[in-house]
């Protein structure tokens, strides 16, 4: 039998220390003393969800060696403030699942091993808060888990179970684990961000006007607002025309498409009977390109910027769930942006934005080198017999990368327009229950079509052709490419994205809850400057030639009537086409075998044919009877740069012009193109004297997209 003996502790140190008064025997985790309730202090295993060592992209590598020389050795304010607590790993058996954001025992368990605190239950659940939660199922991991990042609140937790504070004690920062905040970091909408500024440093002075023909503010007796054009309602239009409408400018938005609703009727007309509408389709139309898509909100910007939390809160603002907030991977879906872009529409008529859908740009006026204006005519009568010219003192160029008469418009006054890398490609389709069994093995049967446990399996593959490996088939050519995934839609469909009855140009979608038994995704290679000018393309627009060609080659492939050309991966491979043994396939408008090995340059169709045996490797199964190609993904980013000024993002080629966005060359996806017009509102509000103070200071330091989403 052992007695256990009652340790006593002097006055003073009780009342600096209030866990001693609650756990009156030696600290369970001390070397120092042995004893029954003596324990090793011991290293708890947190599996990594990112790429770590070698995996991590010089980028990533150079962010953590910045944040290792900036990262203070100790903590003096332990006890104050928040502690960030990251890639927290809880297997999939003892978690709620995917869709329970909040603290569970199995999460409070993985915190107690961090804080070294022995009985897990005890920590009370309010003291923390999911930053953020993500599903790992990589294969090199012996389970699949769901990694959290976790906030703690020191004065709550103390205030809740006085018995934390040796623990707390002993937490040091730990690079990419634990990290110390003085304080809880809040992040807000857009519209509460601005209205907090105008409030605490006044709105722009009731002295002040502005000039259209100059563009230059000056004393005037008669105050106006300036009037500014934004052209385009995509991500970046919309977050322009927010910024600049809260500062209280003058804002008329142009959208050669339809509201959300008409435009939902005109895919309706398509997808059932045939009836493409050229100016409101799956490219045009209110929300831009990406409202008919996946609604993906994953970014390489850096998720967790403060640009980026301010756009995630303000589509929740809107009538996003605010789930996004924390999903690891957050998507809407297009059932979410329909009525998210209606709500953030009535917003900005409340706000006095005149929202003019069905109007297509034609013309820009200029001055004196001066953007002055905009001539514009209804969308919906091709003869261009009503045509209106509308004065403004900025216009803002937030057009998507289908917009391609807007670049013949810019062409023929002579604005810079520099070619740009991009990908083509064809999109994959496989039975989601195949990439479910491929991702999960055993855990696929908790996927539940979106229902379930886990999320719906995706996939992002990528892998780099040069002619220096002794497999790669680009031995005659001296081009480096990439193959890689794009746009992965687990739970999708395969859509239209033609904008012209001669070409055939698709894409995916998926809705919120990717419940579609397809996935599928684009398998796309790089194409540069060198390419277009072998298929005789030259000049500016050499890209957009490239593309319209391949996209006029699959309508013939196809047949007509938007009809898409078909091969399974296994044909392709082997260049053979079989008509008899083909897979269904989710584009509702039909399919026709054909030979998509021969639609490309042979050095592209080699390029895709080993990137998918490499890829088969990677994921064993890719190759199946199953998996069908469709033809052709051509627009997966801008081909063209429109060259502007870095701090003000005005044109550098014609004043009064701000080009933004993707159709710019400057965003590659939803939340990077909303980035992007958030910040040009922000330069056009300054430049025309509606905002005086320090962008950097109220947006954080601009982050570039890169051209090319993964």
């Amino acid at each position: 039998m052992v007695a256990l003996g009652i340790v006593a502790f002097p006055m003073s140190s009780l009342l600096q220390c209030p866990s001693k008064l609650l756990f009156p025997f030696h600290h369970p985790y001390s070397n120092s003393t042995p004893g029954l309730l003596h324990l090793r202090r011991q290293t708890v295993p947190i599996f990594c969800a990112k790429r770590t060592g070698k995996q991590r992209y010089p980028s990533e590598k150079k962010k953590l060696k910045l944040k290792q020389k900036e990262a203070p050795s100790s903590v003096t304010e332990k006890f104050q403030g928040i502690w960030r607590l990251s890639k927290l790993a809880v297997s999939v058996k003892n978690d709620p699942g995917k869709d329970i954001l909040h603290i569970h025992i199995g999460l409070l368990q993985e915190i107690a091993k961090v804080l070294e605190f022995p009985v897990a239950s005890l920590l009370p659940e309010e003291a923390f808060s999911v930053v953020r939660k993500s599903f790992d199922a990589r294969k090199v991991l012996k389970e699949a888990k769901f990694v959290y990042t976790v906030d703690m609140d020191v004065s709550k937790l103390l205030s809740l179970e006085p018995r934390t504070w040796d623990f707390i004690s002993w937490l040091e920062p730990k690079d990419g684990l634990i990290e110390h905040m003085p304080r809880e970091r809040i992040s807000r909408d857009l519209t509460s961000i601005i209205r907090d500024f105008k409030n605490s440093n006044g709105a722009l002075s009731r002295e002040q006007g502005h000039n259209i023909d100059s563009g230059e503010s000056h004393k005037c007796s008669t105050v106006r607002k300036p009037r500014i054009a934004i052209v385009g309602s995509g991500p970046s239009g919309l977050f322009a025309s927010l910024v600049l409408a809260e500062f209280g400018a003058d804002v008329t938005l142009i959208e050669r498409g339809q509201a959300v609703e008409r435009r939902g009727r005109d895919i309706g007309a398509l997808v059932v009977r045939r009836i493409l509408e050229s100016e409101s389709n799956f490219c045009f139309g209110e929300g831009g390109a990406g409202t008919w898509s996946d609604g993906k909100l994953v970014t390489r910007i850096g998720r967790n910027s403060d640009c980026v939390l301010m756009i995630m809160n303000t589509l929740v603002h809107f009538g996003a769930p605010k789930s996004i907030l924390v999903d690891g991977k957050p998507h809407l879906g297009t059932d979410r942006l329909v009525p998210l872009l209606r709500n953030f529409r009535q917003h900005l008529q409340s706000l006095g934005v005149d929202i003019r859908f069905g109007m297509r740009v034609d013309d820009l006026l200029i001055q004196n080198g001066h953007v002055v204006g905009v001539e514009v005519s209804d969308s919906t009568n091709k003869l261009k017999s009503d045509c209106k010219k509308l004065g403004f003192d900025a216009v803002i160029l937030a057009v998507g990368h289908s917009a391609r008469d807007i670049y013949q418009i810019l062409l023929s006054h002579n604005v810079d327009l520099i070619p740009k890398d991009f990908a083509v490609g064809l999109r994959v389709e496989h039975p989601q229950e195949l990439i479910n069994n491929i991702q999960y093995s055993a855990l696929a049967n908790e996927v539940c079509s979106g229902r379930g446990k886990v999320p719906v399996a995706d996939y992002k593959v990528v892998q780099y052709v040069n002619d220096k490996d002794k497999n790669s088939p680009l031995k005659s050519e001296s081009t480096n490419r990439s193959c890689y995934s794009f746009c992965m839609c687990p739970g999708g469909q395969v859509v239209l994205t033609s904008t012209s009855p001669s070409e055939i140009c698709i894409n995916g979608m998926s809705f919120s809850r990717r419940a579609s038994r397809w996935a599928n995704a684009a398998l796309v290679v790089t194409v540069s400057t060198k390419d277009f000018n072998a298929l005789n393309f030259h000049g500016p627009l050499a890209g957009v030639e490239f593309q319209r060609e391949f996209e006029r080659r699959a309508a013939i492939m196809g047949g007509g009537n938007f009809v898409v050309p078909v091969q399974t991966v296994s044909d392709f491979l082997d260049n053979k086409v079989s008509v008899t043994s083909m897979p269904s396939s989710s584009y509702r408008l039909g399919v026709k075998a054909a030979s998509l090995h021969e639609l490309f340059p042979i050095y592209m169709t080699d390029a895709l044919r080993y990137s998918i045996a490499m890829f088969d490797k990677e994921l064993p199964g890719f190759i199946s009877k199953e998996a069908l190609l469709h033809g052709v993904e051509t627009r997966t980013s801008s081909p063209i740069q429109i060259p502007r000024d870095s701090d003000t993002y005005e044109s550098m080629s014609l004043r009064g012009l701000y080009p933004v966005g993707e159709g710019a060359g400057y965003a590659g996806g939803i939340v990077s193109a909303a980035v992007d017009g958030m910040y040009s509102g922000f330069s056009v509000a300054q430049k025309l004297g509606l905002f005086h103070g320090d962008i950097e200071s109220v947006l954080g330091k601009a982050q570039s997209a890169g051209m090319v989403k993964y």
